[in-house]
């Protein structure tokens, strides 16, 4: 084989090589591209993020308004979903106005949530007495109420729990005190821990928010 023959192979040889080298390289760009984004850091607004939305179970339960909703139900907003009781003396109220400032502090650009009370006392919370109370807060609020087990097991889903006892006679429930964010799949996609602050509640889901969107658009 004479040097020119042999220059020939080893030019094509290494622009082979160039093509499979550029072709590699692409595919990893591309797929490195499409990593999501890990979960934004909120330990500073006593927020959890999820990497991935945890699914709540298959359920029945009712409305305000006595109509039956289901898992299904919750997809396609934001909503920030709260375990309490309509008889709550203190943590409900004060946790519902904060809801409602939250909201008042939303950017217009951002999608509008919706604010869920889960009631923890079914007994007494009927979707008459739910409607009264959760028309307080503004029409972006609402309630679910049923069998206390399948609440019970909504709420587990959302790292909450809730205990009757009674007191002197009187029923009381201790129940979990955090705010769950369920993303527009009905998925828990975060926990906000109480002390609640409307200003850190609104930047938390601002921040959520941006992270998912971010992430979708590297999925699409």
């Amino acid at each position: 084989m004479n040097r020119s023959i042999r220059l020939t192979l080893i030019i094509l040889l290494l622009v082979v090589m160039l093509v499979f080298g550029l072709v590699v390289g692409r595919q990893v760009f591309l797929v490195g591209d499409t990593e999501p984004a890990p979960a934004p850091e909120l330990t500073e607004l006593n927020t959890y993020v999820y990497d991935q939305g945890r699914p709540l179970p298959e359920f029945e339960l009712l409305n305000e308004h006595g109509e039956t909703v289901t898992r299904e139900d919750l997809k396609g907003r934001w909503t920030f979903a709260f375990v309490g009781y309509t008889n709550c003396p203190d943590i409900c109220p004060a946790a519902m106005a904060n809801l409602r400032r939250t909201e008042q502090l939303l950017s217009e650009e951002l999608p509008q949530p919706e604010y869920l009370l889960i009631s923890a006392d079914p007994e007494h919370d009927t979707p008459e007495q739910l409607r009264n109370y959760v028309s307080f807060f503004g029409d972006d609020f609402h309630g679910l109420t049923g069998d206390l087990e399948i609440l019970r097991a909504v709420a587990k889903a959302m790292n909450a729990v809730f205990v009757h006892r009674q007191v002197d006679g009187q029923l009381l429930v201790d129940h979990s005190g955090h705010f769950a964010l369920l993303n527009p799949d009905g998925e828990m996609i975060a926990v906000l821990q109480p002390p609640h602050d409307p200003e850190a509640l609104a930047e938390a889901f601002e921040r959520i928010y941006e992270w998912a969107r971010a992430n979708h658009s590297r999925a699409g």
